[in-house]
């Protein structure tokens, strides 16, 4: 569905839920119960069609309701699933033109990364291990990264390991301090949750011994260090 046909099919839901909001009237004290269910439903339904759509403007319109409702605290679990589905866009979800990759969309996907760090939840937390998992795209991987600090859980250390595993592939292939700068962030923001801080701690040494990071990173990877040494190896780590 084109992305004219996707925002004609929202208006014409919005008179109808516009005339719908006018049949409750006579019980006011369901109204506001009763509109608001309703029009959570269409918003879902827009988001969906607009994110499922192949088109890629319809992607981003839906990113965009996808950030309004969300800053407006209007989350959903459908909207969970179509930031789910926007964040493999083109890796979890191909589609081909005469055998080309033709959704491969990185700043999509990095986009849907940013607004799950904004849903503190076990399966926004999911997704992004599976994105820093699957993905190669460095915009991606830093907007994951950084998300995984935001939430702050670290189920089994999976977080860290998947965080620790990310940086070596980095560091192997391509040293990017941008991404590295990512990780530091993740990890200050992830420590008060760890128990075992020991992956932790070596992946911050080699990034602080890595000369081929700038030295602004390598500087904060040794402050981060010094930072976990000062408050000591910590109890059990809290879940969020």
């Amino acid at each position: 569905m084109k992305i004219k046909a996707v925002i004609a099919a929202a208006a014409a839901v919005g008179l109808c839920a516009s005339a719908f909001c006018q049949t409750v009237k006579s019980n006011s004290k369901s109204e506001t119960t009763v509109e608001s269910e309703y029009l959570s439903n269409v918003e879902d339904v827009i988001i969906s069609e607009l994110s499922m759509s192949e088109d890629y403007d319809s992607k981003m319109v839906a990113l965009q309701y996808l950030e309004s409702s969300i800053e407006d605290g209007r989350a959903s679990p459908e909207m969970q699933h179509a930031l789910d589905s926007l964040s493999g866009e083109g890796t979890n979800t191909v589609a081909r033109t005469k055998g080309r990759l033709s959704n491969n969309y990185p700043d999509i996907r990095a986009k849907a990364c940013e607004l799950l760090g904004r849903m503190p939840t076990t399966e926004s937390t999911n997704t992004l291990i599976n994105v820093v998992k699957a993905d190669t795209e460095p915009m991606v991987l830093s907007a994951a990264v950084r998300s995984l600090g935001e939430i702050g859980l670290n189920p089994r250390n999976e977080v860290i390991e998947t965080i620790a595993l990310a940086q070596r592939k980095n560091a192997a292939l391509n040293p990017t301090s941008s991404f590295a700068y990512e990780v530091l962030v993740a990890y200050e923001k992830l420590a008060p949750v760890t128990e075992d801080k020991s992956l932790m701690i070596q992946s911050l040494s080699t990034i602080a011994s890595n000369g081929r990071y700038v030295t602004p990173v390598r500087t904060k990877a040794l402050q981060v260090l010094k930072n976990l040494q000062g408050s000591g190896k910590g109890g059990k780590a809290a879940e969020k």
